[in-house]
């Protein structure tokens, strides 16, 4: 009795549809009534026909009865339908349990509507931060990978890359754990040595739904994701860096993103080949309309630029109503941004696509030891008197993982991404439209 009361509580959608059908059963049974007082009228009515409405007793009685006898078998009914509709896709929960995960994806569903931009590592954590508040989340991610298993599947068959597409996939699966473990699972042996079973699961998915956007699009049907993941463009793009060597001042142009991280030389620019690729509608669109747009985390150069550079998506940003954060890496990454910091960060993000795409910038302040390993080093605040203090609002916190330092606590980074409602002259940005 408690599970079903529980049905009722505000915020299911329930009530109003149990109003409107009790509506509709009293309006049939009206006219049902005054088709049986026509009947009843007419002095030619069969004796069967007043035997069976219990013509013969009073009409008090006869409306108990009858009352009584409707309810008994409407519910009946009810219970029987109940069981054979939703039996199986309620067990083994409890109709109390059922009300409470109805309750919630409801509640997921009135969330804001988040757009998030990166790559296959750092985005996930960003999608993780939110999906406890919100099931209007837009993964958006670089199609720019050449590397590992995505590279070869990319040379082989010819599909976009699907590795990063796979991570964010299972970071909005509700189902985390195990579909991880399922499509992080790379094969040992054999010709499918080196590939991941999410990896040859997506590009069989383009075998068959023949698009990049499709088959995620399936993918995220089969894994009852909270959101959608989109990649950003389908156009096949590689990444190119201009690069200067340290020592001796050489540039060089380098093709491919797994070729660009090189300890000795330093990053100068990155564009994409062609140039002339789009940004996915369905991206543009959910720009557009988002009320939050997370740009990171992940790596400066190979993730969140390869997503800013596809033409339309900065423009989409700009026009977009929505709060727009970046959220700085914590720790350097080897050949890419050795000795970075949060300023010079923001200022290669500004060498590329201009001043002020965001709003704010959220940074960690927290630098731990333990567990970090000799090979971490953390990317220090912005000095206090650099030019960027007054082009953007800086959000610091300790945002590190206990276990892996390096990386973003999905749960510290929610509570900052939260709080900056409260963030006086932005606030009135981050309210839903």
């Amino acid at each position: 009795m408690r599970g079903l009361l529980k049905w009722m509580q505000p915020g299911l959608y329930i009530k109003r549809w149990l109003l409107v059908m009790l509506l509709a059963l009293t309006i049939f049974s009206l006219a049902f009534a005054q088709l049986l007082l026509i009947i009843y009228r007419n002095e030619g009515r069969p004796d069967w026909f007043t035997r069976v409405t219990l013509g013969f007793m009073t009409p008090g009685l006869r409306g108990a009865i009858l009352l009584t006898i409707g309810f008994f078998f409407f519910a009946w009914a009810l219970r029987g339908l109940n069981r054979s509709l939703f039996g199986p896709v309620l067990s083994p929960h409890t109709l109390s349990e059922w009300a409470d995960i109805v309750q919630s994806r409801q509640q997921l569903r009135q969330g804001l509507r988040v757009v998030a931009l990166g790559g296959g590592t750092g985005l996930p954590s960003a999608l993780r931060a939110m999906k406890t508040e919100t099931s209007n989340i837009t993964a958006v991610v670089t199609m720019s990978d050449d590397g590992g298993s995505s590279g070869r599947l990319r040379r082989d068959l010819g599909v976009q890359p699907p590795g990063d597409l796979r991570n964010n996939l299972t970071a909005l699966a509700r189902d985390e754990d195990l579909m991880t473990q399922l499509f992080n699972h790379r094969f040992e042996n054999g010709e499918l040595a080196g590939h991941s079973f999410g990896n040859l699961f997506l590009a069989a998915l383009v075998g068959i739904k023949g698009t990049m956007d499709e088959a995620v699009l399936a993918a995220g049907r089969v894994l009852d994701i909270q959101g959608r993941v989109l990649p950003c463009t389908l156009t096949h793009v590689t990444l190119v860096a201009k690069t200067r060597h340290r020592e001796t001042g050489e540039l060089q142009q380098i093709k491919g993103e797994s070729l660009i991280p090189r300890r000795e030389a330093v990053i100068e620019h990155v564009f994409l080949e062609p140039q002339s690729a789009r940004a996915m509608p369905e991206v543009m669109r959910a720009l557009l309309a988002a009320d939050l747009i997370i740009i990171g985390p992940g790596s400066l150069y190979t993730s969140i630029l390869p997503n800013l550079l596809v033409n339309g998506v900065t423009e989409a940003i700009r026009a977009s109503n929505a709060l727009k954060v970046y959220v700085c890496n914590i720790a350097t990454q080897p050949g890419e941004t050795e000795h970075y910091s949060v300023a010079d960060h923001v200022v290669a993000l500004e060498q590329h696509i201009g001043e002020r795409l965001v709003d704010v910038v959220i940074a960690n302040n927290h630098f731990p030891t333990a567990n970090a390993g000799p090979n971490t080093i953390y990317v220090q605040p912005a000095p206090a008197n650099h030019p960027i203090q007054q082009r953007y609002h800086f959000a610091y916190a300790d945002l590190t993982d206990d276990e892996r330092p390096w990386r973003h606590s999905p749960e510290k980074l929610r509570e900052v991404l939260l709080s900056l409602d409260f963030v006086p002259h932005l606030s009135e940005l981050h309210k839903p439209k």
